[in-house]
């Protein structure tokens, strides 16, 4: 049009010979003349066709709580997805955007760090318990105080519905404290069906040959115990994905100085983790929605398999013999007659039979009592 217009106003061409030369109507050229009478040559560049607006367009109040609720979600540490924002913004009562429009606003506002792309999830083969306390996965992760000292975080996490059961702090994670904070579980959730952990010593003692406190709590309340496969942790997966949530939701936190403070730490997260926050293998449901609203799995009964042991040693000078069961140590009375006497210890699950080695002279026969130090003597053991 430039062209045009200059051939005309410093060529000397006519407007006819002009529209001749680059095949225009007369009724163009009298057009482009009057913009550059009026506006000189810039008024001879094409003029936008974007509309001046767009009823379509989201409003900018939405934007600002877009970007606003994705500052709130980073800042406590939590997942701060589009789906997530979606989730928070209608628990707000505000009508959000689709989850495509949230993931372009936070583009624009540069607020999205572009990821390589994941595996797909239909890659997946995934385990999942059909119903709340069908499984109950459990282990511990650690963490530091603002002084440096190591604590270990004990979990307890339901299969079915990823509810946080349990999320205690330990200095450190031991036999007792896991037999506590299950019990303290099975009081307020009920017993699961199973259990699924890893093979930690605090969990199970079967490669030393015995059981722990653990195992004998789980066995003495009909509930099966699955462990998974020695330096295999996909096993535990879904725990031990949870551990990367709960280390990001801490790193948000200011540092704790003691034990107590961690605690109140991870007391909150559990009730944002279970009430607060969407889950996306949930279906963008919460894990206190898909743990209550489904009918609880309860343990199987007679499922206690008779469990054997085999001890040899000899009776001290007094006639006494040592046995650790469940970690703890207990002292079993046989006899002065029968001190320095090697023994063969036949041990199953509530009784201990003390033989003659060498003879196979049954020497004493003892209930099992957890609690008690010293066992003594069964006197009538055939009643």
């Amino acid at each position: 049009m430039r062209v045009i217009v200059l051939a005309i106003t410093h060529q000397g061409l006519t407007k006819q010979e002009a529209a001749n030369k680059y095949k225009v109507s007369r009724r163009w050229i009298d057009k482009l003349l009057q913009r550059y009478a009026e506006d000189g040559l810039e008024a001879l560049e094409p003029k936008k066709r974007t509309p001046k607006s767009n009823p379509r367009a989201t409003p900018p109040h939405l934007i600002e709580a877009v970007k606003q609720m994705r500052y709130e979600l980073e800042t406590l540490g939590l997942d701060a997805g589009p789906h997530s924002i979606h989730w928070h913004l209608n628990n707000q009562k505000v009508t959000p955007p689709s989850t495509a429009t949230i993931r372009r606003i936070l583009l624009r506002a540069n607020m999205i760090t572009p990821q390589p792309r994941k595996r797909p999830k239909s890659s997946y083969i995934r385990f999942e318990a059909q119903q709340p306390n069908e499984t109950w996965q459990s282990d511990f992760t650690h963490w530091k105080l603002k002084n440096g000292t190591d604590i270990e975080i004990l979990n307890f996490l339901d299969d079915h519905s990823r509810y946080l059961l349990a999320c205690k702090a330990c200095r450190p994670v031991t036999g007792d404290a896991v037999v506590d904070v299950f019990l303290q579980c099975v009081e307020t959730y009920g017993p699961p069906q199973t259990t699924l952990t890893d093979n930690g010593f605090v969990y199970t003692s079967k490669y030393r040959g015995g059981k722990n406190r653990f195992e004998y709590t789980l066995a003495q309340l009909g509930i099966k115990q699955k462990n998974g496969s020695p330096n295999h942790p996909q096993t535990q997966g879904k725990i031990e994905r949870f551990h990367q949530t709960l280390k990001n939701y801490l790193a948000q936190q200011p540092k704790a100085t003691n034990i107590e403070e961690l605690q109140k730490q991870l007391d909150k997260f559990q009730t944002i983790y279970n009430q607060h926050r969407p889950h996306t293998s949930l279906k963008r449901q919460t894990p206190h929605q898909v743990y209550n609203n489904t009918i609880k799995a309860t343990p199987i009964k007679n499922v206690l398999e008779e469990h054997y042991r085999v001890r040899y040693d000899r009776l001290d000078e007094t006639g006494k013999v040592t046995l650790r069961r469940a970690g703890k140590l207990h002292r079993l009375g046989v006899g002065r007659a029968n001190k320095g006497e090697r023994v063969i210890l036949l041990i199953d699950n509530t009784h201990v039979t003390v033989t003659h080695q060498t003879t196979g002279e049954i020497l004493g026969e003892y209930k099992i009592e957890p609690t008690a130090t010293y066992w003594q003597k069964i006197k009538n053991p055939q009643v």
